[in-house]
């Protein structure tokens, strides 16, 4: 069921969003709903997580080397703490 919304969004942002929209050959009520359902679906997801929500926001924040193994590290890590 289609219910009605209202939203009030800056003019320069409405005239580029129905440009993108009609360029992809959908509407703009279309791509509004599939970014909504996006972020939904990532909060449901995050809320299911076994890390709170600040460890999940900064997975990956930090790139490793090359051929480096998280796991190996850790076990090294630890290994060396105690001994």
């Amino acid at each position: 069921m289609n219910v009605k919304l209202t939203l009030t969004i800056d003019k320069g942002v409405i005239m580029k969003a129905k440009i993108a929209a009609h360029k992809s050959g959908r509407s703009l009520s279309n791509m509004v709903e599939t970014y909504l359902k996006t972020q939904v679906s990532k909060e449901e997801a995050d809320q299911q997580s076994a890390y709170s929500p600040l460890i999940t926001s900064l997975k990956g924040s930090i790139p490793l080397a090359d051929g480096l193994d998280y796991k190996d590290e850790l076990k090294s890590a630890l290994t060396n703490k105690y001994r």
